[in-house]
C-alpha cells in the first residue's frame, strides 16, 4: 500500500509519519493526545453523565420542591457552574445576568417560565 493510501485509510504507518512530521510545539501535545486516545471509552455518554448530575443536584436548586426551576433557581445553578469554571465570576454583573437570561430562555424550551429536569438535561447536554 502506498503512503498516500495509508494516510487516507488512517493506518498506523500514516499516523507514525504524521507524528514524525509535527513541529516542536505539536510534538509536546502529541503524547497527551495519544494518552487520551489510549484511555478506554467512558461507560456513559455525555448526555447520560449530564442526566446523572441533573438528577443528583436538581433537588438542591429546586428550593420550592415543585419539580421545576424558576429563573431565580436556574440562575443560582448557572452561577455555580460558571463560578466553578471561572472563580472570578461576579453573579451580579450585567454580563452574567444577561448570560443567565439568555441561557434561561434557551433552556425553557416550552416557554413555561420554568425549566424542568428534562429541559435542563437537554440544555446542559448541548455543545
Amino acid at each position: 500500500m502506498a503512503a498516500t493510501d495509508q494516510a487516507a485509510t488512517g493506518t498506523p504507518a500514516a499516523q507514525d509519519s504524521a507524528v514524525a512530521q509535527t513541529t516542536p510545539t505539536d510534538s509536546a501535545a502529541a503524547p497527551a493526545e495519544q494518552a487520551v486516545a489510549q484511555q478506554p471509552a467512558p461507560a456513559t455518554s455525555k448526555a447520560e453523565q449530564v442526566a446523572q448530575v441533573v438528577n443528583t443536584e436538581f433537588p438542591s436548586y429546586d428550593k420550592d420542591a415543585n419539580g421545576d426551576l424558576s429563573e431565580t433557581e436556574f440562575a443560582s445553578w448557572m452561577v455555580a457552574l460558571k463560578t466553578a469554571s471561572d472563580p472570578a465570576t461576579k453573579s451580579d454583573s450585567a454580563e452574567v445576568k444577561k448570560w443567565i437570561g439568555q441561557a434561561f430562555a434557551t433552556a425553557d424550551a416550552d416557554k413555561s417560565k420554568s425549566v424542568s429536569k428534562t429541559e435542563l438535561t437537554g440544555f446542559l447536554s448541548q455543545g
